[in-house]
């Protein structure tokens, strides 16, 4: 059954939940949500991929961060407790999400300090 859970588990700077609504917006996607789940291992052995997503499961869980619904899935929430999900716009770069999870540096053993970003590998298309 979809949970909700009392305690805020993914934190939401102002610059990633601005951006989040404006996509649902412009996009007009009433009901979707911020999926954010593991997608596989990379520069630190953990990534992370996101994308706008009103197709909820069972094993769900969801909350509201400033305002958005985020939808975590049950293995990959133990990856994302504590998390911080910004919005970043590097003019090197270029713009993107970034991630930054002290449980997803825990299970790292490539890299044992620093935060992990997956801004170049991290979509909101559904």
């Amino acid at each position: 059954m979809l949970q909700d859970l009392d305690i805020q588990t993914i934190a939401l700077t102002p610059a990633a939940t601005q951006a989040v609504q404006n996509i649902l917006t412009e996009r007009k996607l009433d009901g979707y949500a911020l999926r954010v789940y593991v997608a596989g291992g990379g520069c630190c052995s953990v990534n992370f991929g996101m994308a706008l997503d009103n197709n909820f499961r069972e094993n769900d869980q969801t909350f509201d961060a400033n305002g958005v619904k985020v939808v975590v899935d049950d293995v990959s929430i133990d990856y994302l407790r504590g998390a911080t999900i910004d919005f970043v716009n590097d003019p090197q770069h270029g713009q993107g999400f970034a991630v930054n999870s002290p449980n997803a540096q825990s299970h790292s053993h490539e890299h044992g300090e620093g935060g992990c970003a997956c801004g170049g590998s991290c979509s909101c298309n559904n």
